[in-house]
């Protein structure tokens, strides 16, 4: 069984979860999959224990009795993770908005690198890159992220990505050990709180994306 485990935060995705893609995120990246449900009112449930009974060697469901967000979404599910024994955990957008290959090469950063606790994955628009972002995102990304830098006193490019993979340490286990104040920008809160939990920010590092795109239906808006 592989040490490495992947949250895949999932509300009301019936219309854009991908159930195959799920089990070749787990192949490609060696990693079970822990989908969970936070509260969904559709179909996405039925969808994700149909893939577990199908494919409960790499795929896991773990169900919220009611929508708490994507923050609790995924704490809930890095914590479920982290007592099953994984040494590695990473959450996930259910949009597969960045490819699974991208993930395996963010987890075998930190797998390279023993002295790595926080991998982030980032999109930069780079020569060579297939980085593809509405401008509105990407604008109101950029003036999100630098104010959340300068917040954390973290020269972080992207803090928003849903691509993230950490070392099971004392800090990110202290981290996890309360629910998120935000529903949304619990990435930075997450940041924050390791860095408060003795995390050493010199072990964090950022790498860039060689490919990511934007998928329609997101339930995040410029509000």
């Amino acid at each position: 069984m592989s040490d490495v485990a992947i949250v895949v935060p999932c509300y009301d995705e019936e219309d854009r979860l991908d159930v195959g893609a799920l089990v070749g995120l787990a192949e490609v990246t060696a990693a079970v999959v822990l989908a969970v449900d936070d509260g969904s009112r559709d179909g996405t449930s039925g969808m994700l224990r149909t893939a577990v009974h199908h494919h409960g060697d790499v795929v896991r469901l773990l169900t919220l009795a009611r929508n708490a967000g994507k923050g609790e979404a995924v704490r809930a599910g890095l914590r479920a993770s982290l007592e099953r024994g994984a040494a590695v955990v990473a959450y996930y957008d259910a949009d597969l908005a960045t490819p699974p290959a991208e993930m395996a090469r963010l987890i075998a950063e930190l797998r390279n690198h023993p002295e790595r606790t926080v991998v982030l994955g980032s999109r930069v628009g780079l020569l060579g890159h297939d980085i593809h972002r509405s401008l509105w995102r990407h604008y109101l990304g950029r003036v999100f992220a630098t104010a959340s830098s300068a917040a954390l006193g973290l020269a972080v490019y992207d803090t928003q990505c849903g691509a993230k993979v950490f070392r099971d340490t004392p800090a990110l286990r202290a981290a996890l050990a309360a629910p998120f104040e935000s529903r949304w920008s619990f990435d930075v809160e997450l940041l924050g709180r390791l860095l408060a939990a003795g995390a050493d920010p010199r072990t964090f590092v950022e790498v860039p994306l060689r490919a990511w795109r934007d998928v329609g239906g997101s339930k995040l808006g410029p509000a």
